[in-house]
């Protein structure tokens, strides 16, 4: 097999190091050439950091790529494209007011003359590709008209217009429907008879199976496997991806739960091209409990407590907090009825960079820290300094900017300011990402605290470790939907197959 699979792209001993962390650990990896090159691995894993190294998105921090037997230096994504390599990401990069036409040839238009765009060519050609795809739609409509499945088709056809000997599909059926993925495997099939090389990622692994020839397996930024696809099962994935994962991390209660501080009903949120992001979900919290929601990129996860914080007003459902309804539809009012939210990106979203780190403790809490219209200085010192006592919060200074802390630190500060709102229920969206182990065993100790004061805690993470270590009860999510209700008996293999997305026929099934 391998003989008729000549290998176009190699990559030895590569190393990728971004500060405080190295994502890529000496990996060694092959692309085939007329071959399906399956590259799979939880969240975090590296995967994504590979497949932009050999795009030309980053730049590798050491080791060496090659392509035809070559030594290449991939500095930009022009490097990599004039080599061959193509990408689809996960993540759609179109332009939504501007044609399908415009978007499948942007930064590539054909010229007449030297100077004007040969707009007839660009039309034909991207007929020609869609309908290759089996989308046989105008390409002067606005891609904006196009709902999310047939853009990310739009995506392909823009990697293949490009004449690519070598193309990368992250996640490409994310959100394609079933007969849109049966057109994408057999433009697969189609690429393949023609020579090009293909390096699938995906978290749905019944689709690995049956498409891919090759598989690599990535785990904390190395390789745990690598081999030909022929005798590979669910079971051998799995056992790759999450190795001693699988051991009992399960938590034993210290304290006694209380009531339901929290409960949400049938909570659904509509996606823009149709079906939904987050699809009929209903759950509960009790007082002094840690809920942890696993899931995979693009199950839904974070929409669901963006619905909780009223960030979607267009979702459906109720919520109760102390078993009354929740009727205000602001984050204000949301805030004021006893939820707070630790959001994933604390940069961006949790934290004011430029600002003292006193002064990010208490954003949320300035009106109760108030006195006669005007913030009292020494009131806000004193509950600052009060969280940073409770949270062990390493400052040389409270008036040092927050952007002088460390990852763990910082993430502190963003929990700080969510306690300091007094809540009943606390919303954490991935908390110990991008921090490292010791900082991490710092915030889980700070979570069991938390949960141990009678607050009611609903976390998101895609670290199995995590789930297990962290929560008293365990709900999956794929695909919008709860898959999955775990306890402590549960095993990292079942959690995880509960998190794989399936096709509608096979969950019929």
């Amino acid at each position: 097999m391998t003989e008729m699979h000549p290998i176009g792209l190699s990559i030895r001993n590569a190393v990728k190091v971004y500060p405080g962390t190295r994502a890529l650990k000496g990996v060694d990896f092959d692309i085939r050439m007329g071959a399906v090159n399956v590259l799979v691995g939880e969240n975090g894993a590296g995967k994504s950091t590979m497949m932009k190294i050999i795009a030309g998105v980053e730049e590798i921090t050491s080791g060496e790529i090659s392509v035809d037997g070559q030594p290449v230096r991939f500095r930009s994504k022009e490097d990599a494209v004039k080599a061959g390599v193509g990408i689809v990401f996960q993540e759609l990069n179109l332009f939504p007011e501007m044609t399908i036409a415009e978007n499948v040839f942007m930064g590539r238009e054909p010229l007449r003359y030297g100077f004007d765009i040969n707009a007839d060519h660009v039309k034909m050609e991207t007929r020609r590709l869609l309908q290759r795809l089996e989308h046989d739609v105008d390409p002067d409509m606005p891609l904006g008209h196009l709902r999310i499945g047939q853009q990310q088709i739009v995506e392909i056809a823009k990697a293949l217009a490009q004449d690519a000997k070598i193309l990368i599909l992250d996640e490409p059926t994310s959100a394609l429907s079933a007969q849109e993925v049966e057109v994408l495997f057999r433009v697969i099939d189609d690429l393949k008879a023609q020579g090009v090389g293909i390096v699938y990622i995906s978290h749905r692994l019944e689709e690995l199976i049956r498409v891919g020839d090759y598989i690599t397996v990535l785990r904390d930024g190395e390789i745990t496997g690598a081999r030909s696809m022929d005798g590979v099962d669910i079971d051998w994935i799995v056992k790759a991806m999450i190795g001693d994962k699988s051991k009992d991390f399960s938590s034993s209660i210290s304290h006694e739960l209380g009531e339901d501080v929290f409960r949400a009903e049938s909570i659904s949120l509509a996606k823009p091209g149709g079906g939904y992001v987050v699809d009929d979900v209903s759950l509960h919290v009790r007082a002094g409990e840690v809920l942890g929601l696993y899931g995979l990129m693009g199950a839904g996860r974070t929409e669901f407590l963006e619905c909780i914080m009223a960030q979607h007003p267009e979702s459906k459902g109720v919520f109760f907090v102390d078993n009354k309804e929740l009727t205000t539809n602001s984050v204000a009012g949301r805030i004021e009825k006893g939820i707070a939210l630790v959001p994933e990106d604390r940069k961006r979203d949790g934290l004011v960079q430029i600002m003292s780190i006193r002064e990010n403790l208490t954003l949320s809490s300035v009106g109760r820290l108030a006195r006669n219209f005007h913030l009292a200085p020494i009131a806000e010192a004193k509950k600052a300094l009060e969280f940073i006592t409770r949270l062990t919060i390493k400052v040389a200074s409270q008036e040092n900017p927050v952007s002088s802390l460390s990852g763990g630190n910082q993430q502190k500060v963003v929990i700080g300011k969510a306690l300091m709102t007094e809540p009943k229920l606390l919303l954490m969206d991935e908390p110990s990402r991008g921090i490292d182990i010791g900082a991490k065993a710092e915030i889980y100790r700070t979570i069991r605290k938390l949960a141990a004061e009678g607050i009611g805690i609903l976390f998101v993470t895609s670290d199995i470790e995590e789930v297990m270590a962290l929560a008293d009860r365990i709900h999956v999510m794929a695909d919008g939907k709860i898959t999955g209700e775990f306890g402590h008996e549960a095993t990292a293999t079942q959690i995880i197959a509960a998190a794989t997305p399936m096709k509608q026929e096979e969950k019929v099934a």
